[in-house]
């Protein structure tokens, strides 16, 4: 809890802060043409392991970017460490990266069909569970998965499940640690392979 009231000041902290600068989602357009082998044309990859980017804020598209490329510059000490990502993010401009976010958040997401939305997904997603002292994701993600720009929390909703479940994995493992004051790493520790994998799935249903 404490650290949620810490993310809430940030957004307070971001709003009265200097305008952030912008890409040119034009200019992104012909930048991102490595970028569709994995995350399709319009950021909505068709292979489930790579991320939609679609509609994805831009300031964390940013943030992502930044991280890999440091991670890269690095090796690994910073940042977001990935095998792929790294490597593609390293000759990146500031300027590209900005034009590659603006891109791909102005895109529209495909989301899929709802099948059967596990239960225990809708449960952990919009209350959490307090005897295990896990807080609600809806808490920082919203009721509705859109996330919240400010706070530099992503929008879910829509997302492949088979991503969703590889990130959460990770950041329970640690394997992956660019959250903001190991917000997620906290949450994820506490999360079972089921609890995983249904809320994976749960997002990925939310439209």
């Amino acid at each position: 809890m404490k650290k949620l009231a810490l993310a809430l000041s940030v957004v307070i902290a971001a709003i009265s802060s200097p305008a952030i600068a912008e890409g040119n989602a034009e200019a992104g357009k012909t930048k991102i043409i490595v970028c569709s082998a994995c995350h399709g044309m319009d950021g909505n990859s068709m292979i489930d392991m790579y991320p939609k980017l679609a509609g994805q804020h831009a300031t964390y598209l940013q943030k992502q970017l930044h991280d890999f490329r440091s991670a890269a510059q690095t090796g690994g000490k910073d940042g977001r460490m990935d095998p792929i990502m790294s490597g593609m993010a390293m000759p990146l401009s500031d300027q590209d990266i900005l034009d590659i976010s603006a891109y791909f958040s102005s895109q529209a997401i495909q989301v899929a069909e709802a099948k059967d939305v596990p239960e225990l997904g809708t449960k952990l997603y919009k209350g959490g569970d307090v005897s295990r002292g896990i807080t609600a994701c809806m808490a920082c993600h919203g009721p509705d998965g859109k996330g919240a720009e400010l706070a530099g929390f992503p929008t879910l909703a829509g997302q492949h499940a088979s991503y969703i479940k590889i990130q959460l994995t990770k950041f329970r493992e640690v394997g992956r640690h660019n959250d903001l004051n190991g917000m997620m790493q906290d949450v994820a520790k506490k999360l079972n392979d089921s609890d995983i994998d249904a809320l994976s799935k749960y997002l990925s249903t939310l439209k």
